[in-house]
């Protein structure tokens, strides 16, 4: 029986979830095998780190052998929930909503968006990938409709509390927020954040940091 997500820790599903990318590409290229090195050099980890998350799934390799891809790729895409794909809807189509649903790398990982909305006139009806923007209204009936359980929210900060709101009341119980605010959301609903500001001048700081001392500097 495998281990419910919800023990495994959140910093360590996250490394999971890069594991199986890696995985998935490797078995795309026809690799059986992979050693706990190679494995952790391409996720950007430790090979002790590696072993100490994968720990959480049960015994996964062999002793000089390395792990079975195939097996090991299964294994995760059910402990991550990720074995058949999951409807989601995205809310906000500007221009990094409309990026986000028409990228196609969504689908061969597992999650396939059914609705994008959003409450301009000028976007309602536009095609966005293989989908029909919808006015916000139509949110409720769309997720009812297909039992959608993640919703994206792409608009600007001062309307995504709303939308989160909606997408609570509506049934969607995980939500990822790329709005440049905290959103407040009720009991049994995830929400994560992507700030992309934030990561953007998390880079600037570790690339200053790489600057050699006086360079740049005046007298």
């Amino acid at each position: 029986m495998q281990p419910r997500p919800r023990t495994i820790p959140e910093a360590t599903v996250a490394r999971l979830a890069v594991y199986l990318r890696v995985l998935t590409t490797l078995a795309d290229g026809g690799r059986s095998t992979v050693s706990s090195g190679e494995l952790a050099s391409a996720a950007g980890v430790n090979p002790a780190g590696l072993r100490k998350d994968l720990s959480h799934l049960g015994p996964c390799g062999v002793r000089g052998v390395g792990y079975d891809v195939g097996a090991l790729r299964d294994r995760l895409t059910r402990v991550l929930g990720v074995e058949s794909a999951r409807a989601c809807v995205l809310v906000g189509i500007g221009n990094l909503g409309s990026a986000l649903a028409d990228y196609a790398g969504f689908g061969t990982r597992g999650f396939e968006f059914v609705g994008l909305f959003d409450a301009s006139p000028a976007r309602i009806g536009q095609r966005v990938g293989a989908l029909q923007v919808r006015p916000l209204d139509e949110l409720e009936d769309v997720v009812a409709a297909t039992g959608a359980s993640i919703g994206v929210i792409t608009t600007p900060a001062e309307v995504a509390q709303p939308v989160c709101d909606r997408l609570a009341a509506a049934g969607v119980r995980s939500i990822l927020n790329f709005a440049p605010v905290t959103l407040a959301a009720p009991a049994g609903v995830d929400v994560r954040k992507v700030d992309l500001s934030v990561e953007l001048q998390v880079l600037a700081f570790l690339g200053q940091q790489r600057v050699p001392a006086g360079v740049g500097e005046t007298a």
